[in-house]
């Protein structure tokens, strides 16, 4: 499998190959390979940015809304070093890192700082070649579980609703997922909740966890 593999399995266009590739090449391997112009740097400088304005965008959106300040502290995590290089990992994209000897040799591919910085100029590479909404595409589909995990933690309206319910009744609340629809790499799961038997929410999600969230969102308002 290599990079083209990966984008297509996305369905992330791509025309400019040599940019690409570019992403994937850490100064150490340019140092031991004289025919080779240019390293990541500069793309990543390019991804940064585009993270930047990426995560601000969706941690904007989340609702209740958030503060200024925690918006702030949510959008240092889900770009920090670490938050990148794990999504990298779960992906197998430093698989794709050019480095050179020595640096492979003292475990560059697996170094959290190599592998983030080679993310963000990936996502560089795609903006350059294919603009804004591309880009955008692609980090929701590595990104969302984890700014769905931020979401998760702000408000908990599975919690919220099982303090509604059980607070006149010992009702029973059961989540069930209806259907589960489109390819494994992006699927769309439907879950309804249930009280007593009776439907009062639905929702739609990405993951089943995120879907019974919004399930229970639904049933909060049509309650309260």
């Amino acid at each position: 499998m290599n990079v083209y593999d990966f984008l297509d399995e996305y369905e992330i266009p791509y025309k400019d190959k040599e940019l690409i590739d570019q992403a994937f090449v850490h100064s150490s391997y340019v140092n031991e390979h004289k025919d080779v112009i240019g390293n990541n740097e500069r793309l990543e400088f390019m991804g940064d940015a585009v993270l930047q304005v990426y995560s601000a965008d969706r941690l904007y959106h989340i609702e209740p809304e958030l503060p200024e300040g925690l918006m702030s502290t949510r959008r240092s995590n889900l770009v920090s070093e670490k938050a990148l290089a794990q999504i990298v990992r779960e992906n197998g994209l430093n698989e794709f890192l050019l480095l050179g000897a020595g640096e492979e040799k003292t475990g560059g591919r697996d170094r959290d700082s190599i592998i983030a910085d080679m993310f963000e100029a990936f996502i560089g590479a795609i903006y350059l070649d294919q603009g804004m909404d591309v880009a955008f595409r692609l980090l929701d589909d590595l990104m969302q579980k984890h700014i769905e995990e931020i979401d998760e933690k702000t408000y908990d309206y599975k919690t919220k609703l099982q303090e509604f319910v059980q607070a006149d009744s010992r009702k029973s609340i059961v989540y069930e997922t209806v259907s589960v629809e489109g390819p494994n790499n992006n699927p769309r799961f439907e879950v309804v909740v249930k009280i007593d038997g009776l439907t009062y929410g639905k929702g739609v999600a990405s993951s089943k966890k995120q879907a019974q969230k919004n399930a229970a969102k639904d049933a909060l308002e049509k309650l309260a």
